[in-house]
């Protein structure tokens, strides 16, 4: 391996001037590793953007395949694997960034399709993640709550065992925590991208803004509900909505962000006193949006994706010291009690939450000092201080130890186990296979042979 090792990002989401979480995270992380060492980033699906200190490029499947060899470590987000199955063998270290408990966001994000569909998109999501966490040689979560489930799953596949628990007992050099970060400049507005621009909102009008888009697992009929009650009260309140379409076109509008608009139409507050950015805000603009906030707000359903969720626009928030009204139940809440960043409210609780909006909206001493407590915080959350433990491991890589010693994960066995199972099942008159069950036996079957 060279004294300078090659790292090599991937992410399937789209990078160019209107990106969505994942892009941003692959983006920051490679001006981060760009600062120590050689980078390369690169999208599976299209990008425009170029930047001095390293190369971003968009290959397909065949055209990544020169990029492994360039690489001594490759850093990957989102389904890399399942779609470039040559990877898995790749002699490289490879790096697995679950920031991003997908399993979770599925339970929510398959409600609306058939029941056979849903289980086998819900167990295709799960055996990606497993394949990733089965391979990886290094992998990094998002918050220490996110590490403790990840870890149960790590166990579950067989990943926490005598050689790795044996090489280190804390398991940091197998799964560490770098969170989503805040960017290192400060924010700079160039022009007004809300107050006194956007029609129907005038300059001196108090906005509260939602910094991303609207997906299924979130809960903005509560907080448009709220908004209704508020503005009775005071006619100068603003709900403004960041985005709705997402940069990525493989992603579609969620049926949650159509639910909104209907409900504020339906309680005739549409284009008065909420507004829809149909857009994407781009990357290097979102300041003159975030600048033109007075509270930024993020509200969500009480469920298991919010339990372990970690809610990348709230970073936009801190960057833009704006203080922040959430819904309890997921890490930044805590992070917004205990560092006194805001006010938390409960799931689906329309009287709190307008009371926390008023509250910060209104007192402007409040509001102030508030502010001055977030600009506080998130110096400690600069993407060049989160990022030390993955900065630290690619500077210095290594193969997993038990991967080193060619131990085998337990899911293998697993997997013949079940896969016997089924078939006595398959066999047995008293029994009869659905479809989700012969799907997910079929696959099992697949994954079976590719092992073999």
């Amino acid at each position: 391996m060279s004294p300078s090792p090659n790292i090599l990002i991937v992410t399937a989401d789209s990078l160019g001037k209107r990106m969505a979480g994942p892009a941003i995270r692959a983006f920051e992380i490679a001006k981060a590793l760009s600062k120590v060492t050689s980078v390369r980033l690169i999208s599976t699906s299209s990008s425009s953007l170029d930047h001095p200190d390293f190369e971003v490029l968009h290959a397909t499947t065949a055209e990544l395949r020169a990029h492994e060899r360039w690489a001594d470590v490759v850093v990957f987000q989102g389904h890399l694997l399942a779609s470039v199955p040559w990877m898995k063998n790749s002699s490289k270290i490879i790096v697995a960034d679950i920031y991003d408990p997908m399993h979770l966001e599925q339970l929510e994000q398959g409600k609306e399709l058939p029941t056979d569909e849903r289980f086998l998109e819900s167990a295709s999501v799960l055996g990606v993640l497993n394949e990733q966490i089965e391979r990886a040689d290094f992998m990094v979560c998002a918050s220490d709550k996110q590490r403790d489930f990840w870890l149960g799953q790590l166990a579950a596949v067989g990943r926490v065992n005598p050689a790795t628990y044996d090489d280190d007992a804390s398991l940091r050099s197998l799964l560490d925590v770098v969170p989503f970060g805040v960017e290192d400049a400060a924010p700079v507005q160039r022009t007004h991208g809300i107050k006194g621009t956007v029609p129907g909102i005038g300059p001196n009008d108090k906005v509260v803004i939602w910094g991303g888009g609207i997906y299924n697992w979130f809960d903005p009929l509560t907080l448009i509900r709220a908004i209704h009650g508020l503005s009775s009260r005071r006619p100068d309140v603003r709900l403004f909505f960041l985005g709705v379409k997402h940069p990525n076109p493989d992603v579609p509008t969620m049926k949650m962000a159509f639910q909104a608009r209907e409900l504020a139409k339906e309680l005739g507050l549409l284009d008065s006193v909420v507004f829809f950015n149909e857009g994407w805000v781009p990357y290097e603009e979102r300041a003159d949006y975030l600048l033109d906030a007075d509270v930024g707000v993020s509200t969500h359903l009480d469920h298991l994706e919010t339990a372990y969720s970690f809610r990348t626009r709230i970073l936009d928030y801190l960057w833009a010291s704006l203080p922040i009204v959430s819904t309890t139940g997921d890490t930044f809440a805590e992070i917004v009690t205990k560092n006194d960043l805001g006010r938390t409210v409960p799931p689906e609780d329309v009287t709190a939450l307008e009371r926390a909006l008023e509250d910060l909206l209104y007192d402007d001493a409040e509001r102030l000092r508030i502010a001055g407590r977030v600009g506080e915080f998130s110096q400690t959350m600069k993407w060049a201080v989160v990022l030390q433990p993955l900065i630290a491991f690619c500077l210095n890589p290594r193969q997993a130890t038990d991967r080193a010693l060619g131990i085998e994960p337990a899911s293998s066995f697993q997997v013949r186990r079940l896969t016997t199972r089924v078939q006595g099942m398959e066999a047995s008159s008293s029994w009869r296979l659905t479809a989700p069950l012969r799907a997910m036996s079929d696959m099992i079957r697949a994954v079976r042979g590719r092992r073999s």
